[in-house]
């Protein structure tokens, strides 16, 4: 299972405890040593930047799980005073502060992956993600989510409630021939009891996964049924056929984001686990060029990507962090999944 560390950074001296952290946490997960360096010197100049350039922001860490290998992302992301020229500040010798104007021009470097979201007087978003040397090739661009044989590139946030160890939301991936299943769980309330319901529900999802999206939240209703309950959504994207089906239980939120319009998916009431009156699936258009957004009620529903000019090009981790940090209540566990076509380019 994927582990996810958050820290939120506003003094210099946090940098170097933050730093450990991360690099054991890179190195446990099998990192080898070249590129738990690597994430080591990311993460010092990702941390310093907070502190340096802005009044502090959150580091979002979580890891990267493959068959082929294992790699680390991390999301960097402040409320500063953004950035009017990104691709400037990326050049070598560029600085607003004196320094010697090395940092972002390093980390873009030493990332497999890297990109970054700014605007003038909203803070910046930055994404790095390091995989080993000798997979560089192979991973970039990947996940384990968005496999190398899936259509989709796929991102995701999800981050506990602040003062809980543990978020009780937890989302979830399966690929199958010609199609991708996102799978989405807000267990009840938050802290351990919510987290045991909402991988609970993940479990069986793998395990049903060829099923119907409806019957998925059928199996998942009868397992949960000595938990304490979550909310739960299935979608399934069909980019041959060009579809999306969605089936939902409880607060899940899930958006087709297209130029043509924007599709709200419908779920229905009730709690898997306890009391599910209904399922039933709905299916949309998915136009090349469209872009899936679900979340748990954690994050708020009034947000429109039509307030982040080009937020729609970048990378889908990128994109679920600046709604995390935007529209998070800051009262509940907050997950993001973004997913879009790999041949919609930035």
């Amino acid at each position: 299972m994927s582990e996810r560390l958050t820290f939120s950074i506003t003094e210099v001296s946090q940098v170097a405890e933050v730093r450990r952290q991360v690099a054991a946490t890179a190195s446990t997960h099998g990192l080898n040593e070249p590129a738990v360096g690597k994430v080591a010197l990311v993460v010092t100049e990702i941390a310093t930047n907070l502190v340096k350039h802005t009044t502090g922001g959150q580091l979002l860490v979580r890891t990267l799980q493959h068959e082929d290998g294992n790699g680390l992302e991390i999301l960097a992301l402040d409320k500063g005073p953004g950035i009017a020229n990104v691709s400037e500040c990326l050049r070598d010798g560029y600085s607003t502060t004196g320094s010697p104007g090395t940092g972002l021009g390093a980390i873009a470097r030493l990332s497999t992956v890297f990109d970054m979201y700014s605007l003038p007087g909203r803070g910046t978003a930055l994404l790095a993600q390091i995989w080993p040397e000798d997979h560089r090739q192979k991973f970039a661009g990947r996940t384990q989510e968005g496999g190398n044989g899936s259509s989709l590139e796929i991102g995701a946030v999800c981050v506990a409630k602040p003062g809980e160890e543990v978020s009780g939301d937890a989302w979830a991936v399966e690929q199958h021939a010609g199609y991708s299943l996102i799978f989405v769980a807000d267990g009840l309330g938050h802290g351990p009891s919510a987290a045991k319901a909402a991988h609970k529900a993940v479990r069986i999802f793998h395990e049903r996964s060829t099923l119907v999206p409806t019957a998925i939240l059928e199996e998942v209703h009868l397992a949960l049924q000595s938990t304490r309950g979550a909310a739960a959504a299935v979608t399934v994207v069909d980019a041959s056929q060009q579809v999306v089906k969605f089936a939902g239980v409880g607060n899940i939120a899930g958006e087709v984001v297209a130029a043509a319009g924007n599709r709200k998916m419908v779920s229905h009431s009730g709690t898997l686990g306890h009391a599910m009156r209904k399922t039933q699936e709905f299916t949309y258009p998915w136009p090349t060029k469209a872009l899936l957004v679900m979340h748990s009620d954690g994050i708020g529903t009034h947000w429109t990507l039509d307030a982040y000019p080009g937020l729609i090009t970048r990378h889908p981790s990128l994109i679920a962090a600046v709604l995390y940090r935007d529209h998070s209540r800051g009262r509940d566990d907050s997950t993001v999944v973004v997913a879009k076509n790999r041949s919609h380019k930035q």
